[in-house]
């Protein structure tokens, strides 16, 4: 088991120098144009699959830094450069950690390089999850996949909502109810190869921020897999439906941990470090223009009012970085996060990015309200993060069900 520390080493810092040269040198100028068209910047993350950062080799290696600091370093360094073209790039990952956490090594090794492409002909993959009428709600899900043991396959019918690649990947997990009666317990998650007929893009999102990711529903119907694409296996999933069922019997409310969950577990630190990303780089932004702008004769940030602002930005980003990188090596080293500490680091992050770049627009006056200046679109990019893979609300209610031991509501 690694240490924790706060120190990166010599490899790590040469890592997050070249993605930080790349996010600066590609992302940050494409940044505005890919906002305003407000679609998937296919030429950049080319670019990015060209120099190795859109790859399965590169994720897999940060993915299994056994210090934990490598997802959390690289995600803050490409969000650092935009939040919209970095969640472009880095979306597929959402997708390849529910093959990791839920799949088998055959899955593994079948489904995830699938979902990279190569530099020549790069694809992305899409993780579906969230329903029109089943967000935070993973018990009111709605999709259901149904076995069809004379061909082997399972039949997905159903809705997902809010998916990233959704529509446009080239390979989709789907969680879908496989047990009604168990409530979520009775999910599992499915992929659904390529050019499956039956799976068809809905609604394509108009939104806010990070409008550079693509973000659309997913339509299912008579959707049909083969039977491997059941991640785990069936004899697992039979194998874990009996306990539930043995435990709903029991009454002792023991929970049982779902794939989505699993998921969204294993993510919730990476969704603090895009969030540290665009704090820091909206800080760094605000901090600038203080030192630079004159008022009355003197630079801005002679008064106390807007340094005083910058060192509670400052002082919030460093302390949602550890948060990050506590939790982020916690998950690496097998540590159980008994405190949500999971929960603690993307709470805290997300609600950081959102109050930090609001400050730097403030700091920025009028200039920062225009498209002029960068802060206006980090702004509306940080709202996303108290929304995403667990709004704050639900963030808090995990902190406080794992504290207490209640089932709070």
């Amino acid at each position: 088991m690694a240490e924790f520390t706060m120190e990166l080493n010599d490899e790590q810092k040469e890592v997050r120098d070249w993605l930080h040269g790349f996010a600066a040198d590609v992302i940050r100028p494409a940044a505005a144009e890919w906002d305003e068209r407000e679609e998937t910047p296919w030429p950049v993350i080319q670019e990015a699959a060209k120099v190795g950062i859109y790859s399965l080799d590169f994720y897999a290696q940060q993915y299994f830094d056994p210090t934990g600091l490598g997802i959390p370093m690289a995600m803050e360094e490409l969000f650092w450069g935009d939040a919209g073209i970095a969640l472009s790039i880095v979306g597929t990952g959402l997708a390849a950690v529910g093959v990791l956490a839920n799949g088998t090594e055959e899955q593994i090794g079948t489904w995830i390089p699938q979902m990279y492409g190569d530099a020549n002909d790069v694809k992305v993959a899409a993780f579906c999850s969230s329903e029109p009428d089943a967000g935070s709600d993973v018990a009111s899900m709605r999709t259901r996949a149904v076995y069809d043991e004379a061909k082997d396959e399972w039949v997905l019918n159903g809705t997902k909502t809010w998916a990233t690649n959704g529509g446009i990947a080239n390979v989709h997990v789907v969680v879908a109810v496989v047990d009604s009666e168990l409530g979520s317990k009775g999910h599992a998650s499915f992929i659904v190869p390529p050019n499956t007929p039956g799976l068809s893009q809905g609604q394509k999102f108009k939104k806010h921020g990070i409008r550079a990711s693509h973000t659309a529903e997913v339509v299912l119907e008579n959707a049909r897999v083969p039977g491997s694409c059941l991640l785990g296996g069936k004899e697992k999933l039979d194998e874990r439906l009996a306990r539930a069922r043995e435990r709903a019997k029991a009454g002792n409310g023991e929970r049982v941990k779902n794939a989505a969950m699993a998921t969204f577990e294993a993510s919730r630190p990476a969704v603090g470090a895009m969030a540290v990303g665009t704090a820091r780089a909206a800080y760094e932004v605000a901090l600038d223009y203080a030192m630079t702008r004159e008022q009355f004769g003197r630079p801005i940030i002679d008064n106390q009012g807007v340094a005083f602002q910058l060192a509670d930005m400052r002082t919030s980003i460093d302390a949602a970085r550890l948060l990050v990188w506590r939790a982020s090596w916690m998950a690496v080293n097998g540590k159980q996060f008994t405190a949500a500490e999971g929960s603690m680091s993307k709470l805290f992050a997300s609600e950081t990015a959102k109050k930090v770049t609001a400050q730097a627009v403030q700091i920025l006056g009028g200039n920062g309200y225009t498209r002029e200046y960068p802060v206006e679109r980090m702004h509306r990019d940080a709202a996303i993060y108290t929304i995403f893979e667990g709004t704050s609300e639900i963030q808090r209610l995990v902190i406080a069900r794992t504290l207490s031991g209640m089932s709070i509501r």
